[in-house]
């Protein structure tokens, strides 16, 4: 039973995704210690924050995840069966599935996205630019299982999951992603994955802590939400954007770290911090070739092949269901 049942009812919550975004928000910031999903960073706000961010000098993913996907292309599409349906998990911008669109003969792409309104401007937009691709939008959590759309069914199935997005997943919730995604994607499949590599910790830093602030202000902007949302009284002057490399575990954690002795009202709970006292809003996982590797094996995929820049500073994989 949900403790905090009476004060969501009473919240008059307008649609089923605010609802669900206050019963996380709750039940996260009651715990110990308290932490937010990084699913809820992407409001519009948000979504235009990390835009900015994939812009920043010391920001290299990106970048380098684009120029493999450029570099390597004819080698990608050599692999990919010919009139596939590609089906992105987490569709955003359509830059890097533009470039896989433009080398391989796709005869459909399925974009899968909690926002609606967001896919269907996106689909209007690829249809346009790409006359004989079927656009098949999906508006569902892609980190839990959904249907394909009938018109795919017959179709080979490639999934693309870009942007080291698989390193927000704490390692069972990478497994528990991947080996949903073979199920959804079906017998035979194959996944265009990417994954941050291992790096010098200062690169790493860097890239999180940029000069300019953004990822600070993308940080903060989640209290945004929830004040403007689900009503909390967050003083964003009382918190602070921190990043830090944890490399027992390989990973960047990103925090929000209360100022002062203070206390927050959200959907009639009072939440307390004390100076110093963390919000755990993200983690960004750092896996090597052969971890990467194992991850994949362990959730029922085969490494088929691996591509990094010259550098060794990213990699993409493409995967086959075994």
């Amino acid at each position: 039973m949900n403790v905090h049942a009476p004060a969501l009812a009473n919240a008059h919550l307008p649609d089923e995704q605010t609802s669900a975004f206050a019963r996380d928000a709750v039940d996260d910031l009651s715990q110990h210690p308290k932490r937010l999903s990084p699913k809820y960073f992407y409001d519009a706000t948000g979504s235009e924050l990390f835009e900015a961010i994939t812009r920043l000098p010391e920001y290299y993913p990106t970048r380098t995840e684009l120029g493999i996907l450029r570099d390597r292309g004819s080698e990608i599409a050599s692999i990919i069966p010919q009139r596939a349906a590609l089906v992105e998990f987490g569709a955003g911008s359509t830059t890097k599935v533009r470039l896989l669109l433009e080398r391989c003969a796709f005869a459909a792409y399925v974009p899968v996205d909690i926002s609606g309104d967001f896919l269907h401007g996106q689909a209007e937009r690829l249809g346009r630019d790409f006359p004989d691709l079927a656009v098949h939008p999906v508006a569902a959590d892609f980190t839990a299982p959904f249907a394909l759309p009938a018109q795919i069914a017959g179709l080979p199935k490639v999934g693309f999951f870009p942007g080291s997005t698989i390193g927000n997943f704490e390692p069972h919730e990478a497994c528990r992603f991947l080996r949903s995604a073979r199920d959804i994607l079906g017998e035979r499949a194959q996944m265009i994955v990417g994954a941050d590599l291992e790096k010098d910790e200062r690169v790493l830093y860097d890239a999180y802590n940029d000069a300019a602030g953004v990822t600070a202000r993308f940080n903060l902007n989640v209290l945004v939400r929830m004040n403007r949302e689900l009503g909390s009284n967050f003083d964003l002057s009382a918190f602070t954007h921190r990043a830090i490399y944890n490399r027992e575990r390989h990973r960047i954690e990103m925090h929000l770290i209360s100022k002062r002795q203070q206390a927050v009202r959200m959907l009639g709970t009072s939440f307390s911090f004390r100076p110093g006292e963390s919000i755990h809003t993200e983690n960004s996982y750092k896996y090597s070739i052969d971890r990467f590797a194992a991850l994949a094996r362990g959730s029922g995929w085969k490494v088929r092949e691996s591509w990094t820049d010259a550098n060794g500073m990213f990699s993409v994989h493409a995967l086959i269901a075994e």
